[in-house]
């Protein structure tokens, strides 16, 4: 398949075991296909110097980051900036942006659900990449807690794309909404509101104009404004 993404939020929601996380995590450069060839932001991940480089410009954060909940939010956040080589005043400084200066001191552990999914994306951001991979990060929050972070998400990159295991939290506010079953990627047709979602039902769509999915990758486009699975 051919798979780009230009800008804006991309939702892909599936039933478990469907391939999401296999998806993201290849998307990631975690894992690499075992056909074809996969090119990220305009980079060549068959490359060594390219992958690299896409891997400087990727912000990924898995499902579960349970190894890390003895430590801190800030300790968390300032491993994350140690990882990808950026000052420790990056640390300082999304830890302020997502509201979680005051939480600095506190174990991942003991936060609520909502608080650590902000310590976590946070992690993935700290480096402030240009692609931001989020594998199904609503899971185990309420709605009204996941409505609240909808614009925090909007807000983390240029690109971003996240999984759901469920079509509905996703509705309504992601530029372009795919579905995966039986080996097969479905693209919705546009056209639901793309604001964030009130509370108490955060998911249902409201009124107001949507805005344009963001548009296919195309030839021609410039080095770094997308991603994308080609095979040979």
């Amino acid at each position: 398949m051919a798979f780009g993404i230009a800008g804006g939020v991309v939702g892909l929601a599936g039933p478990p075991g469907v391939g999401k996380s296999t998806l993201l995590a290849t998307f990631a450069t975690l894992r690499r296909p075992s056909s074809g060839a996969l090119e990220i932001l305009g980079y060549d991940t068959g490359s060594t110097p390219d992958l690299r480089a896409a891997r400087a410009r990727i912000g990924y954060l898995p499902g579960c980051f349970s190894w890390a909940e003895n430590m801190t939010a800030g300790e968390f956040v300032a491993y994350a900036a140690y990882y990808k080589r950026v000052q420790a005043s990056a640390a300082r400084s999304v830890l302020k942006r997502l509201d979680l200066a005051d939480a600095a001191a506190t174990e991942l552990a003991l936060l609520p659900p909502d608080a650590r999914l902000r310590a976590g994306l946070a992690a993935a951001c700290v480096h402030e990449p240009d692609l931001v991979l989020l594998d199904d990060p609503f899971a185990g929050l309420t709605a009204a807690s996941a409505a609240e972070l909808v614009p925090v998400v909007r807000a983390l990159a240029p690109s971003v794309v996240l999984t759901s295991g469920d079509t509905p939290p996703l509705m309504g506010w992601c530029d372009r909404l795919f579905t995966l079953a039986r080996g097969k990627l479905t693209e919705l047709p546009p056209g639901a509101p793309v604001h964030a979602p009130r509370a108490p039902r955060p998911f249902r769509e409201g009124p107001g104009e949507a805005r344009p999915a963001a548009r296919r990758a195309r030839p021609g486009d410039r080095r770094g404004d997308r991603a994308s699975a080609r095979p040979k």
